[in-house]
């Protein structure tokens, strides 16, 4: 990998975002909300409206408007909230790092269960556990998230009783009690995601286990247990990386349906809330945030591949 390509994707990200920026801004203008309006009431007159209008800037021709809100933004200071009137960027940066936890916690979840589940099934290809593998799959993948949510609610929350239903515990506060509210959300997340991955991983196993380097190290005598996990599945878990990465757009989207079932205070619950009160600043902030932890993913998913497989070269 070389630097005129680190380069270029860095130029390209920048790019993305920018676009981004152009399209979360415009659309953003035209949503049937007055800022004026949201901050003084209804039964503002007409004065107020417009003193408010010229203080924020309003009043300025839209090219001027974006122009001012992305060089603050570029600073990181996406302005104040029109719903509580506090800064907008501690409060959806302390929202990101509720969802990124929750987030870490179903990838791990996920890649613990998805992958022995490929691997599983890939050994035993056309055997009751193959099939059985795929059959969990696809009812995985049928469910949405409301569905996969309300049966584990019932299950572990309202029958069992052995977790709770909902809310939020930071892990400063309480690392054990935070950990339970964490397990339920994170197991609907994951639960979703095994149905993706494990498929993937099991067909990228049965190709690499009929590769000729794979029927080389069967006639050199060396065990199955070496073979698979040596061998095998180095490389048959490089175009899960790419999936799990393209996942993180998922996660990103869906988790906002998740949080708000299960009243965790993440960026996507902030969100729903911006939406609801016509909240402009919090919603182009919290879309560009997405934006930008989505893209640099995907660059950290890129430099993982290459050094992964040292047969990728890129100029």
């Amino acid at each position: 990998m070389t630097a005129s390509y680190l380069l270029k994707r860095l130029l390209l990200m920048i790019y993305t975002l920018l676009v981004v920026s152009l399209l979360v801004f415009g659309i953003t203008q035209l949503l049937p909300a007055d800022a004026a309006v949201t901050l003084l009431g209804q039964n503002a007159t007409p004065e107020a409206l417009a003193a408010v209008r010229e203080r924020l800037g309003l009043d300025a021709p839209a090219w001027l408007q974006y122009w001012h809100w992305l060089t603050q933004a570029l600073q990181g200071n996406f302005g104040l909230s029109m719903r509580n009137g506090l800064e907008v960027a501690p409060t959806l940066l302390t929202a990101l790092s509720r969802s990124l936890l929750l987030a870490v916690c179903a990838l791990i979840l996920m890649l613990i269960i998805a992958i022995p589940l490929g691997i599983w099934a890939a050994v035993r290809r056309g055997k009751t556990a193959d099939l059985l593998v795929s059959v969990i799959s696809y009812i995985g993948i049928s469910f949405p998230e409301f569905v996969t949510a309300t049966l584990v609610l019932l299950l572990f929350a309202d029958v069992w009783q052995i977790l709770p239903a909902t809310g939020y515990v930071p892990l400063s506060e309480n690392f054990v009690s935070g950990i339970q509210h964490l397990i339920l959300p994170s197991v609907t997340v994951a639960l979703i995601l095994v149905a993706h991955v494990s498929r993937m991983v099991r067909s990228e196993m049965v190709d690499v286990l009929h590769t000729d380097y794979i029927r080389a190290a069967w006639l050199k005598g060396l065990s199955r247990r070496r073979i698979l996990w040596r061998h095998a599945l180095r490389n048959g878990l490089l175009p899960t990386i790419t999936i799990v990465a393209l996942d993180v757009g998922y996660l990103l989207g869906g988790i906002v349906v998740v949080e708000e079932i299960f009243a965790i205070p993440g960026i996507g619950r902030e969100l729903i809330v911006a939406v609801q009160a016509r909240d402009l600043p919090t919603i182009q902030a919290g879309v560009m945030i997405l934006a930008a932890t989505y893209s640099v993913v995907n660059f950290l998913a890129d430099l993982a591949y290459v050094t992964l497989d040292k047969r990728i070269s890129y100029a």
